[in-house]
């Protein structure tokens, strides 16, 4: 799956024409958004840490949980391919691991695999699913299929569902070599080597140890990155009915970088982030008639009716048994 088209052949002529004219715009040329955006995050995660002391841990916790959360967001506009036409370059201000735990290379991998729309949700196709199979469902022990059913829950998927993410990619990181496939051993060498050394000179530097960047802020921000994909798929027949259009507020719009705008961003994966507002806005009808109704305002209102309440089951109801 590339990064490069812009899925052209599931638009009709009248958005076709409004994409051309969006492209044809300075900022489409100039990326300065992006450019900006990247200053913006490498340069508040590094002044706050410069200023630990004066500012506090509380307070500077919080602005590093919302930059490493930001540069999440970053580094998935980075995978799409902007702010230049050139992955490798793109690649250099997403390759430190300041958010800890997923490699680059591993996330672009999987993501551009997620964008094949046919395959959403399918547990054993989508990279990025949150549906299980019914025969591994079967297999699965009682605490953790309840496990799994509190995941299902907003303050579950907020408190475990980044464990079981990275329990999940890590047990893979490990089956991977037994199974004979080295491909990714050098890439997980260069990122533990990278935040071995990252990790040591935050605590030398700025005197924030380790197990406290980890836990305190590392893992609270991939929490905060998933109130995005938070029902943000659903099982549906139609693969373009299984992508949500969410008109969330403007901090975690900011946060997300439009992505709430999703089935927008799947018709349009390199569309920079700050012209999706822009394509929905002058097709909002036509897009949430193609989502099959598959419209949240925000988030606040999952937070509120699916707090502790399955938003719905773990198994996916289209997988033969």
């Amino acid at each position: 799956m590339s990064a490069g088209p812009n899925r052209a052949e599931y638009l009709d002529d009248a958005h076709r024409h409004q994409v051309a004219a969006e492209r044809a715009r300075p900022l489409w040329l100039a990326e300065w958004p992006t450019w900006l955006l990247i200053a913006v995050i490498h340069g508040g995660w590094l002044l706050t840490l410069a200023g630990w002391q004066s500012l506090g841990a509380p307070l500077g916790t919080v602005l590093m949980i919302w930059w490493c959360a930001w540069y999440l967001s970053l580094q998935h506009e980075l995978i799409h391919g902007h702010p230049t036409r050139w992955p490798a370059v793109n690649r250099l201000f997403g390759l430190a691991p300041l958010a800890v735990w997923y490699p680059y290379r591993l996330y672009r991998d999987s993501h551009l695999q997620h964008h094949v729309d046919a395959h959403l949700t399918l547990p054993a196709l989508d990279t990025e699913s949150y549906y299980v199979a019914p025969a591994e469902w079967a297999s699965m022990s009682a605490p953790l299929r309840r496990l799994y059913w509190f995941n299902k829950t907003f303050a579950g998927r907020l408190l475990i569902g980044p464990a079981i993410s990275i329990a999940t990619m890590l047990a893979e990181a490990v089956r991977q070599p037994l199974r004979g496939d080295w491909r990714y051993v050098p890439m997980w060498l260069g990122h533990t080597a990278m935040l071995a050394a990252l990790l040591w000179w935050i605590d030398r530097s700025f005197g924030v140890t380790p197990v406290y960047y980890l836990l305190a802020i590392a893992y609270p921000a991939q929490s905060l990155s998933m109130i995005r994909s938070y029902y943000e798929h659903r099982p549906a027949a139609q693969h373009k009915q299984r992508i949500v259009l969410n008109e969330a507020g403007p901090v975690l719009r900011l946060l997300f970088l439009n992505n709430n705008l999703h089935l927008v961003h799947h018709d349009l994966p390199s569309l920079p982030w700050y012209l999706l507002p822009r394509v929905y806005r002058a097709r909002r009808a036509a897009y949430q008639a193609r989502s099959g109704g598959f419209h949240v305002r925000g988030y606040a209102g999952l937070m509120r009716r699916y707090g502790l309440r399955p938003v719905d089951a773990p198994v996916h109801p289209g997988v033969p048994t």
